[in-house]
């Protein structure tokens, strides 16, 4: 009989991942928000694991909503909310076949139950900056379809975005930031740090545009581009502006704190181990190893 796949390992391993880097304006392990720790996140990400496991057995709406159930229980911080948006369909395509083809499966099949599913998950992680819309808002009943509804806010978030678009943005991006990072021998938390800053740079950040505007936004993915173009993380002037943006993040009160974009570095770090991309042992801070990442 064969093995189930390690999604569960996958799933926590990408959350792990991409917590600890020490990504400009995050949380990480050598700092924590007043409302939010490095901890939390270890935490919810060992309480969706398990829920993730059983993606490809159950509408992608309901283990959307149990895992934001099971992150609540250890955590009352909204820390994954995004992150179980993005895995959760990737989770469950994982088991068909190739994530890239089954994915749009996986999205045509979604329901209005799947709707109303995430809706009550979205309302009990209370993300911030959420307000409301016109059409189909997530504090009324929805009538459409889950992809119907993300189509509809694909213009404004990221998240839905990926849903509307088959994750073309993760596949075609995401993965070719961290094979990039590779190729040029990082390590992988500089590999990942590399990826966050060129998805910052590619799309402005959908928390920041909530909270602060589409303006403060668009100046974020102008200092991250301006970070890569300098060279990091080779030149000292480009470790320096990153230094200066990091800060510039943190102000004021973690307003401009790039979650969406975080969530995108943990779903692409979920794709790259579940196609074999990025294996383990993981040279953390070291210089890439042969088996850290394929160049298939």
């Amino acid at each position: 009989m064969q093995s189930p796949l390690p999604i569960d390992l996958w799933v926590q391993t990408a959350c792990v991942l991409e917590a600890t880097a020490r990504k400009p304006g995050n949380v990480h392990r050598y700092r924590d928000f007043d409302d939010l720790t490095y901890v939390d996140f270890l935490l919810s990400a060992a309480a969706i694991s398990p829920v993730l496991q059983q993606a490809p057995k159950q509408p992608i709406g309901l283990t959307i909503y149990q895992a934001i159930v099971a992150t609540h229980r250890v955590c009352r911080t909204n820390t994954n909310l995004g992150i179980v948006l993005l895995l959760t369909p990737l989770a469950a395509a994982s088991a068909v076949g190739s994530i890239r083809q089954a994915i749009h499966l996986v999205l045509n099949s979604t329901t209005k139950e799947d709707a109303r599913n995430v809706y009550a998950a979205i309302r009990l992680a209370n993300p911030g900056g959420l307000g409301t819309c016109n059409e189909e808002d997530v504090h009324s009943e929805p009538t459409k379809t889950l992809l119907d509804v993300m189509k509809l806010a694909a213009d404004r978030d990221m998240i839905a975005r990926q849903y509307a678009n088959g994750f073309q943005d993760l596949f075609d991006k995401g993965v070719s930031y961290l094979r990039e990072a590779f190729s040029r021998k990082f390590s992988v938390e500089n590999a990942i740090v590399f990826c966050h800053l060129n998805w910052l740079s590619d799309f402005p950040d959908s928390l920041i545009a909530r909270k602060r505007g589409i303006a403060e936004a668009r100046l974020a993915s102008e200092k991250a581009r301006e970070i890569l173009d300098a060279g990091w993380p080779e030149s000292a002037k480009a470790r320096s502006l990153a230094e200066s943006f990091d800060r510039w993040l943190s102000q004021p009160g973690q307003q401009r704190n790039p979650g969406t974009t975080a969530d995108l570095v943990a779903a692409t770090l979920f794709v790259c181990l579940c196609e074999g991309l990025l294996r383990f042992p993981l040279a953390w801070d070291r210089e890439r190893r042969a088996n850290t990442i394929g160049s298939g």
